[in-house]
């Protein structure tokens, strides 16, 4: 999985969280976008779950997945102004593109997010579905 966080807020450190309290680092940052991977895995079936993420990124009950992108002090900037995290719910990941990555040969989800609220803050609280962009993307674009 790739998560594009796209005109971060200056200054603001972000990280996806592992597990409870781990961070993982970016693998790019650009002042445009930061860039996250990682790997989720695909898990046993469940009733009324079309796909059953699960690995050390993927946080929450089965049936209601997400992801935590942190940032400020809980990116561990400690002098940050900002305390805020976003949750990326993993249901919001069209089928298609679920299915067509399990699929492809370097097949990547691909999430890109807007990284600054309304208030000049980084993005935070559940995300909104519609405020996300899923798309399939090959391993090195």
């Amino acid at each position: 999985m790739r998560i594009l966080v796209v005109a971060p807020p200056p200054g603001v450190r972000f990280a996806v969280q592992r597990g409870r309290a781990e961070l993982l680092e970016p693998s790019a940052e650009r002042r445009e976008e930061i860039q996250f991977e990682f790997v989720l895995r695909s898990g046993s079936p469940l009733p009324a779950v079309p796909v059953n993420f699960v690995g050390e990124f993927a946080q929450g009950p089965p049936a209601d997945r997400f992801i935590y992108i942190n940032s400020g002090t809980l990116a561990g900037q400690a002098d940050s102004r900002w305390t805020r995290r976003a949750k990326l719910k993993l249901a919001s990941i069209p089928q298609q593109v679920v299915e067509a990555a399990l699929s492809t040969p370097g097949g990547i989800v691909e999430a890109r997010v807007a990284g600054t609220m309304p208030d000049g803050g980084p993005v935070c609280a559940s995300v909104k579905p519609q405020a996300v962009v899923w798309a399939l993307v090959r391993d090195g674009a």
